[in-house]
């Protein structure tokens, strides 16, 4: 066998792997959407039989032979990417036993129903004997991958390559005083009027579609639905979304909304040439959140577009307790003491996520057992937030990640922000005119310069690479934070 042959007929193989791993995808989108309430039991065994599929696949002889018979292969650096990307993921898969891969599929397939029962019953007590499998499961996945070091950071890898939590954790020690600080200054002053009356929950989901085409979201290749917790599914020419409504706030639904518009839009910006293949997904959830929160915030919360959303909001629900644009622009972006992450403001947000990465990175070194999880959330929250939380569902059952295994994606959320805030600066520069774009409810010149700079890519580079492309320099926090200290001084008039 040549090294072309064999480098075509593993791009091959992988294409066949990655056309599965959509249909996994979509077992999930149906099981959180779809799928009837009885059929928890046989979707868990579905979900660990495809596991099972996939972790064979993943773990076949024949790649490492043809990965080591096609590194003299003469290759495109799209091809060159895409053998990094294989490389890395099979030796990964080598390290995780079939079994433990399908009892992990398995075990928080049923979990998640767990999680949502307990949930809504507000029994953290009920949910603690299969947090407790899930955290196990995962210890011991990430004591395999490490390889001696820290299971911690080989999990996060699973999200963000190349990232540590000695890292985050230097980046969130720079952060974490500078929010406090500022944190405490604007709740010492007035709070902002919110919305007010309630909003027929069919006319956000029409609101919301608009809200979604408004950035670009191509429905004919993807679609909105509601889900208990708002997510993005897929890849390529099939990318969904889902959305939550709530009669009293209907911001909840529009900003999730928007949210995972930023996910789906970085999906469906890939180089349609690289579907179905490694380089035809985002390439980390840290590039993929930043793409989320750039779009709900930085454009989504801008004065220039809240004043067109204002006019479309009264048009579609009338009165709504608001009878200013600047008025509209201090509800959407208010900071009030809140419990739910999902809903928090821009300034507090990264406050929840460093919370949950202290306590879940307690959880897998063992320092923290899952039982005692509920009382060392509530304690930490109290001494970050300063107030109690009164129930489960506000606090350590808010989010579903645990349940699912999704340990070590917590901190890409905040680390997303951090791109975030790097890509607008370079952004801005760009597009000098944005805010008239925005005015109008025209999202084309952010989306485009997005699209090119960073959608478009897909995997071909490394995370941090993406970023230093599109910025010009190396991510760092200070453009997100002198974003957000501009941004609320001025909102709450602080001296």
């Amino acid at each position: 066998m040549t090294a072309a042959d064999a480098l075509t007929d593993l791009l091959a193989y992988q294409h066949e792997t990655e056309a599965l791993v959509g249909v996994a995808g979509r077992l999930d989108w149906d099981q959180e959407t779809m799928m009837p309430p009885g059929a928890a039991e046989q979707r868990a065994e579905e979900s660990a039989a495809m596991s099972g599929v996939l972790h064979a696949r993943r773990t076949d002889p024949r790649i490492g032979d043809w990965l080591a018979a096609s590194e003299t292969a003469e290759m495109t650096e799209a091809q060159a990417a895409m053998l990094r990307h294989i490389r890395r993921d099979y030796d990964k898969t080598q390290k995780v036993p079939g079994k433990l891969a399908a009892e992990i599929a398995r075990v928080t397939s049923i979990s998640q129903g767990k999680w949502a029962a307990a949930r809504a019953a507000d029994d953290f007590t009920a949910f603690v004997p299969w947090l407790t499998r899930v955290v196990a499961l995962r210890q011991e996945e990430g004591q395999a991958l490490a390889n001696g070091g820290d299971p911690y950071d080989a999990l996060i890898d699973n999200y963000e390559p190349d990232m540590t939590a000695a890292r985050l954790d230097a980046m969130f020690g720079e952060m974490r005083p500078r929010l406090r600080t500022l944190r405490e200054k604007v709740l010492g002053q007035p709070e902002p009027q919110g919305l007010s009356g309630t909003f027929d929950e069919t006319a956000q989901m029409a609101f919301a579609t608009q809200l979604a085409t408004t950035f670009g979201y191509d429905l004919t290749r993807g679609r909105l639905d509601k889900a208990v917790h708002p997510f993005s599914s897929g890849s390529g020419s099939d990318v969904r979304i889902t959305t939550r409504t709530n009669p009293t706030d209907p911001f909840n639904c529009f900003y999730s909304t928007i949210h995972e518009v930023g996910h789906a839009c970085y999906e469906q910006g890939i180089d349609a040439g690289y579907a179905l293949t490694p380089l035809g997904q985002g390439v980390s959830m840290g590039v993929h959140e930043s793409q989320s929160r750039i779009y709900e915030n930085q454009i989504g919360r801008s004065r220039a577009f809240t004043g067109w959303m204002y006019d479309r909001m009264s048009d579609s629900f009338g009165d709504i307790g608001v009878t200013t644009p600047d008025a509209f622009y201090a509800a959407v972006n208010r900071v009030r003491k809140d419990f739910i992450r999902t809903e928090s403001d821009e300034l507090q947000y990264n406050l929840h996520i460093m919370l949950r990465f202290d306590l879940e990175r307690a959880l897998i070194s063992g320092d923290l057992k899952p039982e005692d999880l509920e009382s060392a959330w509530n304690e930490r929250f109290e001494k970050d937030f300063g107030f109690a939380v009164p129930r489960a569902s506000l606090g350590c059952l808010q989010d579903v990640h645990w349940s699912i295994g999704l340990f070590g994606y917590f901190p890409t959320y905040s680390l997303g922000n951090v791109y975030a805030g790097c890509l607008h600066q370079a952004m801005r520069a760009a597009i000098p005119d944005l805010d008239d774009h925005l005015a109008k409810g025209d999202t084309t010149p952010a989306t485009t310069w997005l699209r090119e700079n960073v959608q478009r890519h897909g995997g071909l580079y490394r995370p941090a690479e993406v970023i230093e492309r599109a910025c010009g320099a190396a991510p760092t926090a200070g453009p997100l934070m002198d974003y957000i200290e501009a941004k609320f001084i001025a909102l709450y008039n602080i001296q």
